[in-house]
């Protein structure tokens, strides 16, 4: 009888933990199953935008090749950016087709476009190429972000924040690989960028969700509703782009007019972005805990306060401060693509859109319109006006919505 007494007792909790083992197992599987698309996208995300942005880290040796002055860097970043501004239709255009498509198709144009920037030989054929990558980029991004967010339907913050990771470390670790290519080869030699996309691309269709279509008319996503903040966010976002893209473009100038190495100067606009990926992954993580208003206040004003001692200082404090000045730049940049997806939740992929495209599109043409004012004499006041303009995008954080400034999850 007591060994019998304790037989099924003893049965029930084995099958308890072995239900529990099981939901376990189960959860496990599931979250692996949504890991290993975001890892597939993020690495997608990080040769889109690698191909992308590498024009900085070499952008002094084609200035010289093609015998341009200064002032021309703001022209040819904004007609690297400028196509970027039809993110928004590109993701309307996402969201009828669905599919992965436009994937596929935007990580092609931008890496095929990179490859040929190293073999242009005018102002007007690189223009092309240019532009060709900004397309491609505005392609790739609405959909992917909205596809990351079909497999991230909790914590999107920090999920949103590790693709966008991908992203930085390929604007980061890409300038200073091409410039090392640019030195060693030559910059016809850059075509050996599109390779890793060429070899990737068969795996996309496979890390890529199948996005349903959705066949909504323009005029029943709620423009009407949502001008006011729209244009908070594209004017926020604008500034910082305009920063970002800023820094990116004139530094490795102003380490060349100093007398730095080519790779010098691309290291500095590394540092700065492959650092800003804690900047990154921190600000997903607040966002989710403390809401998105107080990030977007953080990182304007961060920024600004370490955008001139940047630029002052001698040594390695100048890396210590570009390190500084990415993790500030980069803490808003998951929070202001779930404000654009909120503010359109029929249509995702177009609010991403406008919080990436339409506004780095806009920070492009400022930086043409800043570079048109520049010299060799006068490089460094535009850094004074970057941190002004920095610091005064803070009090746009404080005209959005309570309800886009939520913490909470949302589907």
């Amino acid at each position: 009888m007591r060994d019998g007494s304790y037989a099924e007792p003893a049965s029930a909790a084995d099958g308890a933990r072995a239900a529990q083992a099981a939901e376990a197992a189960a959860s496990g599987g599931v979250r692996a199953a949504r890991a290993a698309p975001l890892i597939g996208l993020s690495w997608v995300h990080f040769l889109n935008d690698g191909a992308a942005n590498y024009l900085p880290g070499v952008l002094p040796a084609v200035l010289t090749s093609l015998d341009q002055p200064v002032r021309m860097a703001g022209a040819l970043v904004a007609a690297l950016s400028i196509g970027q501004t039809t993110q928004p239709l590109m993701g309307w255009i996402a969201d009828r087709v669905g599919g992965r498509s436009l994937i596929v198709i935007g990580l092609l144009a931008s890496s095929l476009g990179g490859a040929m920037i190293g073999r242009a030989g005018s102002m007007w054929s690189l223009t092309a190429f240019l532009v060709l990558i900004g397309l491609g980029s505005a392609m790739f991004h609405p959909q992917a972000l909205a596809a990351v967010r079909a497999v991230a339907p909790v914590r999107q913050g920090l999920l949103t924040s590790a693709f966008l990771v991908g992203g930085e470390l390929g604007r980061g670790i890409w300038p200073t690989a091409a410039s090392l290519i640019g030195m060693a080869f030559g910059l016809r030699s850059l075509w050996i960028v599109a390779i890793p996309a060429l070899v990737t691309v068969p795996f996309l269709w496979r890390w890529a969700p199948r996005l349903p279509a959705r066949r909504r008319q323009i005029g029943a996503l709620g423009w009407r509703r949502q001008v006011s903040p729209m244009i908070l966010l594209v004017a926020y976002r604008g500034i910082r782009a305009l920063v970002t893209v800023g820094l990116a473009t004139f530094m490795p100038i102003l380490w060349h007019l100093r007398g730095g190495s080519l790779v010098g100067g691309a290291s500095i606009v590394t540092t700065m972005l492959v650092i800003g990926v804690v900047g990154n992954l921190a600000g997903g993580y607040l966002t989710d805990a403390l809401g998105r208003r107080p990030i977007l206040l953080l990182s304007a004003v961060t920024t600004a306060l370490f955008i001139v001692p940047m630029v002052l200082v001698q040594g390695v404090w100048i890396w210590v401060f570009a390190a500084l000045v990415g993790v500030s730049m980069f803490l808003s940049a998951s929070a202001t693509v779930l404000i654009g997806q909120d503010m359109f939740p029929g249509s995702k992929s177009m609010g991403s859109g406008i919080a990436m495209g339409l506004a780095n599109g806009l920070g492009a043409i400022l930086v043409l319109i800043l570079g048109l004012w520049v010299s060799d004499s006068s490089l460094l006041f535009v850094f004074w006006v970057l941190a002004g303009v920095g610091l005064l995008s803070a009090l746009l954080a404080f005209g959005f919505p309570a309800p886009l400034m939520s913490a909470r999850e949302r589907a």
